[in-house]
């Protein structure tokens, strides 16, 4: 298993290149004399020294030799049943080679012995049909681990009453969450009650929404964490209300977060209360901000104090399409937002 705060590609154990050669020469089959004869009728094979018509030489075929190192799993295809079912599965190969010795993995797994148990299990726990290929693309270390452990992991979440279909969401969403222990998991989980001083059920509810969060490094975490309090002056409530709101905030950029803060608070004047009720603004692009304010500056309705009439409220400026927001919230046309843009 992953150690604690590892990043989502913990296979330490995989094969090194030299098991990878000598398994993928182990799968090449063995040439037997009763097998290659079998379908001779009793003819005895001919001397090697004896001449062939060209007819007959024209007719024999070489079978490309399986390259003993090579950069690409394309050059295995041809001569790998696993990979070809994995293709057919849907699992982009060309994606799978860019993951650490992800590819020598593949070489060293029979379909039938090692991957359908793990296809079974996928589709038990709900990964439809038609998403194990993608799945796979993203996490094909899963095919390596021990089936007992990956049921011990579900069985865990069950245990936390995790319901099916949560479970299925975040398998989805987080593909790596299985590969990671009942330790990890239950490690993370009282982080984030522990840290965010939230209830079992808010606790739940937060990595159902974001469960990379039990997967991803804890550092940035931490770090957003303290920029929230410190910096950024929220009390630990309303941190509390942001990030159940807007999970993203604990795994943002802390520049982009700070940047944000910055232009909200210090320049259109929002409180703290306003940027708790409304914290989806810190998913949005600073610059798109900034022309919308500058655009409702110019026309003099940046009004965002809800005691105020003409009150525009944050959710409003940054979720509507630009059409949207310059006749609903502007009472401008777009073509005269354009024009305002290209003054900037």
């Amino acid at each position: 298993s992953a150690t604690e705060g590892s990043c989502a590609s913990p296979r330490d154990n995989l094969p090194s290149p030299v098991k990878q050669e000598r398994a993928a020469a182990e799968t090449l089959p063995e040439l037997k004399a009763e097998a290659l004869y079998e379908d001779w009728d009793d003819v005895p094979p001919s001397s090697a020294l004896e001449e062939i018509s060209e007819e007959a030489a024209v007719q024999i075929i070489a079978e490309p030799l399986l390259p003993l190192r090579s950069p690409t799993l394309r050059d295995y295809v041809d001569h790998s049943e696993t990979l070809a079912k994995l293709i057919h599965l849907g699992v982009d190969l060309s994606q799978v080679e860019k993951r650490h010795k992800a590819g020598q993995l593949l070489l060293t797994l029979d379909f039938e012995r090692d991957i359908r148990k793990i296809l079974l299990f996928l589709k038990d726990v709900g990964v439809e049909d038609n998403q194990l290929g993608p799945f796979l693309t993203k996490n094909p270390y899963i095919l390596a681990e021990d089936l007992e452990a990956l049921e011990d992991r579900v069985a865990y979440l069950k245990s936390k009453k995790f319901g099916r279909a949560e479970i299925t969401q975040m398998v989805s969403r987080a593909p790596y969450l299985l590969l990671f222990s009942v330790e990890r998991l239950d490690n993370r989980l009282a982080f984030f009650k522990n840290e965010l001083g939230l209830s079992v059920k808010k606790t739940k509810e937060l990595v159902i929404r974001l469960p990379r969060l039990l997967t991803g490094k804890l550092e940035p975490v931490k770090e957003n964490l303290q920029v929230c309090q410190i910096e950024l002056g929220f009390q630990p409530n309303e941190i509390q209300q942001i990030v159940l709101k807007t999970p993203k905030i604990l795994t943002a950029s802390k520049k982009r977060l700070q940047q944000t803060f910055d232009y909200l608070h210090n320049i259109m004047g929002i409180p703290h209360h306003m940027l708790t009720r409304f914290p989806q603004v810190f998913n949005s692009k600073l610059l798109r901000i900034k022309e919308r304010h500058m655009f409702l500056t110019f026309l003099g309705r940046a009004q965002y104090d809800p005691a105020q009439p003409s009150y525009i409220s944050l959710d409003q400026l940054v979720s509507l399409p630009d059409e949207v927001f310059c006749t609903d919230i502007a009472k401008a046309s777009i073509q005269d937002f354009e024009k305002f843009l290209k003054t900037l």
